[in-house]
């Protein structure tokens, strides 16, 4: 899986949660509150949400993890690669695994 591919994964999962917890939320609002950007740097692929950062892809192993402060990896919040992804669900404020 390609990182595009990853934050179009993030955004439809998110944009289903919303959908089903908030159902009258403005679809103005949905738009910008479920908006992905992709920022690549050196070692790590920043995929933020909005305006926050959300996730850090590492580039050479394409491992996926959560962050710390915005540019800092928090290795204790791992969620596998991006050869993985289909196993978690991204649309929550913390990524879950899908049940078996």
């Amino acid at each position: 899986m390609t990182i595009q591919e990853f934050a179009e994964l993030v955004h439809n999962d998110t944009v289903e949660r919303f959908e089903k917890d908030y159902e009258n939320y403005p679809p103005n609002m949905l738009e910008k509150a479920t908006t992905v950007h992709i920022r690549p740097g050196k070692k790590y692929t920043k995929v933020d949400l909005d305006t926050s950062g959300k996730f850090m892809v590492v580039n050479d192993t394409g491992e996926i993890f959560g962050i710390k402060a915005y540019g800092v990896i928090h290795r204790g919040h791992y969620f596998g690669t991006l050869e993985t992804t289909s196993d978690w669900f991204w649309g929550d404020y913390q990524p879950s695994r899908k049940p078996n």
